[in-house]
């Protein structure tokens, strides 16, 4: 969370605005903070009740996500060996 705010809420503060620079990156990471977890309990809730209803579809994502978490951890592996 704080290499989001040093990374991505600067370029959306305005030095010559109305509020002090900090008072800005506050109100925009109080603002981040908030809409994230509105936004992933719609997507979980929406894909839960997706999937439900779909069997065979939810087998293919656990599936196709497992593979990948294997593939991401072995580049990683060979990452750290080369």
């Amino acid at each position: 969370m704080f290499l989001l705010f040093l990374a991505l809420l600067p370029q959306f503060a305005h030095a010559g605005g109305a509020w002090p620079v900090t008072a800005q990156i506050v109100v925009l990471g109080l603002v981040h903070t908030t809409s994230c977890p509105a936004v992933y309990t719609g997507v979980g809730t929406g894909a839960r009740t997706v999937l439900r209803a779909r069997p065979a579809a939810a087998r293919v994502v656990s599936r196709v996500s497992g593979a990948a978490m294997v593939g991401i951890g072995a580049l990683l592996i060979v990452e750290q060996l080369v």
